[in-house]
């Protein structure tokens, strides 16, 4: 295999959040990895300077709307304007970015929502969601599954949010240290 064969791309939602995300921050440079940090825009503005070291580290971030909203549930026009204001913040605080990437919570997105959006950004979704929100899923499975399931290449999703803290503690430094010991990479789309 060469080294892009044993590339996994590691994403985290929902931050950033100050203990959660100073935490992967720390884990992600223990173990040299690079990842994008898919950021609501409401948690940038309440903590810009962990926005700010997110960026400094390296990682790549990209837009999850400014208050974390269901595409199913919200018209084309509040959708599309919710993102722009998430990447007003973002630009803010990180500057113009050559390039845009949009994550849709939740992975819902209407068609319509899409095509306002495909434009101006690059829509990123993923191979692998670890579950590591789910508070009734224990560590261990969570761990277990993502591991099993992530393959070379994936986009794998974690969280940097308060929901998913009591898993992600565990799973991710564990996760990180399987997949280096096998000889992976962790990069940034």
């Amino acid at each position: 295999m060469n080294s892009k064969d044993k590339t996994i791309y590691l994403t985290f939602d929902d931050g950033p959040i100050p203990e959660i995300t100073s935490f992967v921050l720390k884990h992600l440079e223990q173990y040299q990895a690079q990842a994008t940090f898919f950021c609501v825009g409401h948690n940038i503005e309440k903590h810009p300077q962990k926005f700010n070291e997110i960026i400094k580290a390296g990682h790549t971030c990209g837009n999850h709307t400014f208050n974390h909203l269901i595409g199913w549930s919200t018209s084309t026009e509040q959708y599309l304007e919710n993102t722009q204001k998430c990447q007003n913040a973002i630009e803010k605080y990180a500057g113009v970015q050559e390039r845009k990437l949009f994550r849709p919570p939740h992975g819902r997105i209407s068609r319509k929502q899409i095509e306002g959006l495909k434009s101006s950004y690059e829509i990123v979704m993923w191979s692998y969601l670890t579950g590591d929100f789910d508070s009734s899923l224990e560590k261990e499975k969570c761990l277990k599954k993502a591991i099993v399931k992530t393959e070379a290449n994936d986009i794998v999703v974690f969280h940097d949010s308060v929901k998913a803290y009591n898993n992600l503690m565990y799973v991710l430094p564990e996760f990180l240290k399987h997949f280096s010991q096998l000889g992976f990479q962790f990069r940034a789309i």
